[in-house]
Parts: structure tokens; C-alpha cells; sequence
């Protein structure tokens, strides 16, 4: 057999395929130069609409090939290629939800499926593929990665706490604390989950909670965490040091590597790789450079959920009344459709905060939160925005809205007491929103006590991405294994 690098030298060629969605995009580019600055060849696989959404949003950009920058200046081995995604060009992934879990699971499938069968067949790929690194928001990875030989590795953008929760979703059921609970308003304590100390059944992740849990979209969720274990090696966006317990857990069912937060790298400061799907505002900066030290609230929802008119409509009353500067960045589709129309804020909202708010339809999260006039963040509380508001100091106030946030909302509130609830109870209210609003951005002992908390936090994230860091130490880990299991099933291909 005619030798190869692989064969030869070790070298591993990994396929990493994100899911098409802005949270898992953004990390999934993150960890390839990651792995490219390390040695590993990789090549990006996008979609359509993922690709032409990156460079729709990237002024003066019109290439081909997102890395082309991050070659030319750092000489990393990263290669893009663009498949189809299984929907009809232009269509809402949003809109049409069925539709888009149909493409997944079938279409979009068998283009990975044959785009690895095409390098795996070209002699001229060198080295030649070992490694499906996929995300675990798919179904399809474990028989993909089987049918062709490869090394299965499962890219988890969330938390390990989240994970925990879906991987015991059965013990969960057990205990009938799988779909809505009707505890007449009272929050049950689950005690039980391996891991986990205890999780009030509010903070669970909302496809658990949800009151239909086999609608299409809760199946698919379901279904793609049984083919995540199936999964060789998990590699996960979070920190040992932040969650300790689930992680070690989970490391006595499966090789599970926490190796975040992935955004910190000289690499990834360095290298311009477009990852906003939308056109970010070049009014933040200036506008931010004009405002006092810590005296700004950023606002955003992130990059999918829906926020219910009068949940807008209350938190823009809120702020309006409670005097602050605030940055808000609402996308267009924030309530399911165009949110730019005349009737998204309250009558008056404009004319109340002139000249001490901002209102942009999307915004570079990390330019705002990095800035010495963010003094603090109403989010959704989104890992990834998680992550980056503990790495720039910015304490939050939360919103949690579906998925994997009522968890992180448990996190930032009450493990790691670096921010504080936006509403107490169900609905949003104005005079709430504002009373939170100034509690979070008025100096005082509870502004004091949540600043002092988060530079702790963000002191175990640094510690983690530094040389013998436990988040560097798990990722040189995770490298090592995936190149002895390539090795292994090489030597049982040529046997």
C-alpha cells in the first residue's frame, strides 16, 4: 500500500461540520483554527445559506473561501467546501422549522455523506481524512463516521450542565420531571441527575419542559444527543474549573473534553474569519467612545429566539424609565417577523432615551462587551454570551428564553453570583425591568459584590486557556486520542 502522510507521519485530516445555525457556527470556526495552529488539517464544511449569510454580512468581502485570510496570514491548513443544506434557496430555516429538520436528517446528510466518500475515493487528498468532528445538534454523525472508517468526535457548543440534563433525560422521565410540571407555581428540586447538586425543574432545558415533548423539533434534539454518546470523543465550549461536578461525571460514561472558551486564541484574534450572519452596526463604537466608564447596558436576545411583543414593549418601558444609557442590538426577526416597523417599541420610546440609547439590528458582540463603557448586559443568557460577558467583566442581568439558557441563567445567578434575575416571576414588567436595570448599573454593594464575582469568574477562564491550563491540557488530550484512534483504524484497514 502506497504510504501517505497519515500512515507515515500521524498527521490528521478532520471534517468539521457545524450546524447551520449563528451559536454553533461561530465556536465551530473558533475550535478549527484551533486545531489548524496545532497541526491538523481541516476542512469547514458550510451550507448554502450559511455561506452566502456570512459574506452577505461581511463588508468587502466576496470570497469563496471564508479562511482565505487566515491562510494567507498565518498559514494554517484549513479548507472550505459549500453543500446544500437540503432547503430551497432563500427559504427561513425559522419559519420553515419542519421543513428544515427534514433537510438535516435526510438531504443535508447525504451531502456530507457524499462529499467524505468523494475525498476518502481522491488519492490526491493528502492526508487523507480521519476524523468526522461534527456537531451534536445532528442525528446522522455515528453512521457517517462508521460507513467510512473515521473517527467520531461530537462538538457540544453548550454546557456540560445542559448536556448532563439530556444525556439522564430517561431518569428524568422516571422521576416525572420530563415535560411541564404543574407544581401550583412552586419549583421542584431535582437531587438525582449524576453531577448535579441540584437544578430546580424551571432551570431545566426547555425541550425537556416542553408540553409537547415529541413534536418534531424536540425529537430531532433527542435523537441527535443519543447519536452525540455514540460519538468517539465529546469535546465541549466550557471550563473544568466552572462546572466541575457534571463534567467529571460525565467523564466516567464517555472521553469528554472540556477544551473552552474556544474564542480565546492568539489565532482567533489574529485571523478575520467572517462568523456574524448578519451585517454588524459601525455606530456602536463611536457611539460607545462618547459614554462614561462602565455606564452603558448592552441589551440583546441573541441570534434565534422569539421575544413576545409585550415583553419588548415592557423591558423598552423599563429602560426608558429607569434613566440608564443603554445599547440595544433586536434583530429583524425578533418576534417572527420584520421588527422594525413603527409599532415594535412604545409610542414615545425614542423621544424618552434620546441621546442615551442606541438602537441597532445587530451589533459585533465582542467589540460592545469589550468596551470600557459596558457596564453591564441583559441577555438571554446564551453560552456564548455567557462565556464572553465573564471574559470582559460585564455583569448580567437575565432573560432566559428557551433551550439550554435556564440553566445558564442558574449559573450566572445563583453558582457563580455574577449577575442577578431580570423578573422574579413569569411576565415581564416594566416597573420591575427598571428597578433590576438600576440595581445592575447604580454603583453600590450589589454592583460592587456582582463585580468582584465575575473577575473571579473570569480569572478561572483565563487560568483554563493558558499554557498548562486544564482547557488547554484537555484539548492537547483530545488531539492525542483522535490521533492514536486514527492510527488504530488505519492499522485495521490495512490488515
Amino acid at each position: 500500500m502506497k504510504k501517505t502522510k497519515q500512515s507515515s507521519g500521524g498527521a490528521v485530516h478532520v471534517v468539521m461540520v457545524p450546524a447551520p445555525l449563528q451559536g454553533h457556527l461561530t465556536p465551530f470556526v473558533h475550535l478549527a483554527l484551533k486545531l489548524a495552529s496545532r497541526g491538523f488539517t481541516v476542512t469547514f464544511l458550510n451550507t448554502h445559506a450559511t455561506h452566502s449569510k456570512l459574506i452577505g454580512s461581511a463588508a468587502g468581502n466576496n470570497s469563496s473561501d471564508i479562511f482565505s485570510d487566515a491562510r494567507d496570514r498565518s498559514g494554517l491548513d484549513i479548507r472550505y467546501a459549500i453543500i446544500g443544506d437540503g432547503l430551497p434557496p432563500g427559504s427561513d430555516h425559522g419559519i420553515n422549522e419542519d421543513m428544515f429538520i427534514h433537510g438535516l436528517i435526510h438531504v443535508f446528510s447525504a451531502h456530507v455523506d457524499d462529499f467524505i466518500g468523494s475525498l476518502r475515493r481522491n488519492s490526491e487528498v493528502n492526508p487523507p481524512v480521519s476524523c468526522l468532528l461534527a456537531d451534536s445538534f445532528f442525528v446522522w454523525p455515528s453512521a457517517v463516521a462508521r460507513k467510512h472508517g473515521l473517527v467520531n468526535v461530537s462538538f457540544w457548543t453548550q454546557s456540560a450542565l445542559a448536556f448532563t440534563m439530556y444525556f439522564h433525560r430517561e431518569l428524568l422521565s422516571a422521576h416525572g420531571h420530563l415535560g411541564p410540571q404543574d407544581n401550583d407555581g412552586e419549583d421542584e428540586v431535582i437531587d438525582y441527575i449524576p453531577g448535579v447538586e441540584a437544578i430546580k425543574t424551571r432551570d431545566i432545558p426547555s425541550h425537556l419542559q416542553d408540553s409537547q415533548p415529541w413534536t418534531l423539533m424536540n425529537t430531532y434534539v433527542f435523537k441527535s444527543l443519543e447519536d452525540a454518546v455514540k460519538a468517539d470523543i465529546i469535546v465541549s465550549n466550557t471550563v473544568l474549573e466552572l462546572e466541575s461536578s457534571a463534567i467529571t461525571a460525565l467523564q466516567q460514561k464517555k472521553p469528554f473534553h472540556p477544551v473552552g472558551p474556544v474564542f480565546r486564541d492568539d489565532v482567533v484574534r489574529k485571523t478575520g474569519v467572517p462568523t456574524s450572519f448578519w451585517p454588524e452596526s459601525t455606530d456602536c463604537r463611536p457611539w460607545l467612545d462618547a459614554r462614561p466608564e462602565n455606564s452603558v447596558l448592552y441589551v440583546s436576545f441573541g441570534s434565534l429566539a422569539s421575544v413576545d411583543k409585550h415583553a419588548i414593549r415592557e423591558i423598552a418601558r423599563g429602560l426608558a424609565l429607569s434613566g440608564a444609557s443603554f445599547l440595544w442590538a433586536i434583530r429583524g426577526d425578533i418576534m417572527g417577523s420584520s421588527a422594525d416597523g413603527p409599532d415594535l417599541f412604545p409610542a414615545g420610546f425614542g423621544r424618552e432615551t434620546k441621546g442615551r440609547g442606541l438602537v441597532v439590528p445587530w451589533c459585533n458582540q465582542t467589540e460592545v462587551l469589550s468596551h470600557r463603557a459596558t457596564g453591564g448586559f441583559l441577555t438571554h443568557c446564551g453560552w456564548n454570551s455567557v462565556l464572553e460577558s465573564v471574559w470582559w467583566e460585564v455583569p448580567m442581568l437575565c432573560f432566559p428564553l428557551f433551550t439550554d439558557q435556564p440553566a445558564n441563567r442558574r449559573f450566572v445567578v445563583e453558582d457563580w453570583n455574577v449577575g442577578i434575575n431580570l423578573c422574579d416571576g413569569k411576565a415581564v414588567e416594566r416597573e420591575e425591568v427598571r428597578g433590576k436595570v438600576k440595581l445592575l448599573m447604580s454603583m453600590g454593594e450589589t454592583r460592587e459584590g456582582l463585580g468582584e464575582k465575575v473577575r473571579l469568574a473570569k480569572e478561572k477562564l483565563q487560568r483554563a486557556v493558558c499554557a498548562n491550563g486544564s482547557s488547554e491540557k484537555h484539548l492537547e488530550a483530545f488531539m492525542h486520542e483522535v490521533k492514536l484512534k486514527a492510527q488504530q483504524k488505519l492499522n485495521f484497514t490495512e490488515n
